[in-house]
């Protein structure tokens, strides 16, 4: 018995050690960010590299914020990132809602078609979204930030595996008591799926707030650029100002550590749900 519990307890201590070392690696290049951040331009290039500064220094915020039109980033990707959850998160609820629970001829060609999407880079769209906005007058603005991604792909199958999961007893007995569709959908489906709702919310924003490509490709103008599209108007072929850079890119990430730190639980809740459920 003592050699089952000692066999145990070696084994969870691998176990511990293996997570707190992917921890160090993930966790690392965080802290180096931040101790960067905080050195001179001279510390932060120097050789032998140091790891700690000499005289922690704010300056290379009080230059991200001066320097750059860092304000207008932050308000361009607050919007975009609020519509391209927002319009997803319902459109691809109600698209998960029928493919998931209503019967109609070619759900399941519809269903393959978009999810077909998922396969495809998205690089390979931008040329035709370019075009389209070029056309409607919306190059250089920031509604063509958002525009091109109303529905995803992606949380459309993640909902549906939830809907799938629900009991239709409970969709045949609102049918009993007069619920149409969408009262169905409303009042009874939602509220079930809210694992899911935060999940798919969290991680449109988080794909949101990191878009690079689609900013720098569809706007010039510093003044409609997103956080990522921002900063890497920071590097520079002549020279980049790491603490500037570094500063500027933890500012950007705070507000996506927030929200994961407050809603992890019911984001782990949901991807393990719905990988349970795949």
């Amino acid at each position: 018995m003592s050699r089952v519990v000692s066999s145990k307890h070696r084994n969870n201590l691998i176990i511990h050690l293996v997570l707190i070392a992917g921890a160090a690696v993930m966790v690392l290049p965080f802290l180096w960010m931040i101790l960067t951040s905080l050195k001179t331009t001279t510390e932060a290039t120097q050789i032998p590299i140091t790891i700690l500064p000499a005289e922690p220094s704010l300056r290379g915020y009080v230059d991200a914020l001066r320097q750059s039109a860092f304000l207008h980033y932050y308000a361009n990707t607050l919007m975009a990132a609020f519509m391209k959850t927002l319009f997803p998160v319902v459109f691809s609820a109600m698209a998960a809602f029928a493919f998931a629970r209503i019967s109609f001829p070619g759900r399941g060609l519809c269903f393959f078609l978009i999810i077909s999407v998922m396969m495809i880079p998205n690089p390979v769209f931008y040329t035709p979204q370019y075009l389209m906005m070029s056309k409607l007058g919306l190059v250089n603005t920031t509604t063509a930030l958002w525009i091109t991604s109303l529905v995803s792909p992606f949380a459309t199958f993640l909902l549906r595996q939830f809907f799938l999961g629900i009991s239709k007893e409970l969709e045949e007995a609102a049918v009993l008591d007069g619920c149409n569709p969408f009262q169905i959908f409303r009042y009874i489906m939602l509220p079930l799926v809210k694992s899911a709702l935060v999940a798919v919310v969290i991680i449109q924003l988080l794909w949101s707030w990191n878009e690079l490509q689609w900013p720098l490709i569809i706007n010039s103008s510093p003044e409609k650029l997103t956080l990522s599209a921002g900063l890497a108007t920071l590097v520079s072929m002549f020279g980049t100002d790491y603490p500037v850079l570094m500063a500027g890119a933890f500012m950007a990430v705070i507000p996506m550590l927030i929200l994961f730190f407050i809603f992890q639980r019911r984001f782990i809740e949901g991807v393990a749900f719905s990988a349970s459920k795949g």
